[in-house]
């Protein structure tokens, strides 16, 4: 089932989300709705608090970007407690960021774009690996919003001022895209 995607300006975006166990209600059948979200709105990741649920819980596939950044081929994950380590071995990069919860805007956010991520699968079991590259981006990006953040808390502070009424707009309720969507009019 296709889910509704929470906009920018809604409360649950900027709680803190919680661990779970392998015996959280319907929890195969939220990681099934979640990839079919993802799918539909085209996007390349989506975390938990973006359908409205406050726990760590992110499912991921860059492999539509392959061709581009090959590190993100092949890179389906579902991300369960997942635990992110930030690697500052090298300069951070900018890159231009989206947001399903941010429809139609996009920023030049800088990243450090090498990572070490343990999570649990969707199996429970464990995992730890180190990511590069663009697929390290989108697991931050999405890693932001199991602790309250989006990528626009990442952008300089006058870009944020140019921004702000866009950002005024979503928060109002006043959002246009192809998906079904809750506003923080409608909490």
């Amino acid at each position: 089932m296709i889910l509704p995607v929470y906009i920018y300006g809604h409360p649950i975006l900027r709680k803190e989300s919680e661990d779970i166990d392998n015996d959280y209600p319907e929890l195969e059948k939220l990681i099934k709705d979640m990839w079919e979200t993802m799918y539909f709105t085209d996007g390349v990741g989506l975390a938990a608090p973006q359908i409205g649920k406050a726990i760590n819980l992110i499912v991921i596939d860059g492999s539509v970007l392959g061709d581009k950044f090959p590190e993100c081929k092949d890179s389906k994950l579902c991300l369960i407690n997942p635990e992110l380590e930030v690697i500052e071995d090298c300069d951070p990069v900018s890159r231009e960021e989206g947001c399903l919860s941010l429809p139609g805007l996009s920023e030049t956010v800088k990243r450090f774009e090498h990572v070490r991520l343990n999570w649990l699968d969707e199996n429970f079991e464990e995992h730890e690996r180190e990511f590069t590259g663009y697929l390290a981006r989108i697991i931050q990006h999405e890693y932001d919003h199991l602790i309250g953040k989006v990528y626009t808390d990442r952008i300089s502070p006058i870009r944020k001022q140019l921004i702000r009424n866009k950002l005024n707009a979503f928060a109002r309720g006043k959002v246009n895209c192809d998906y079904r969507v809750v506003t923080a009019s409608h909490k």
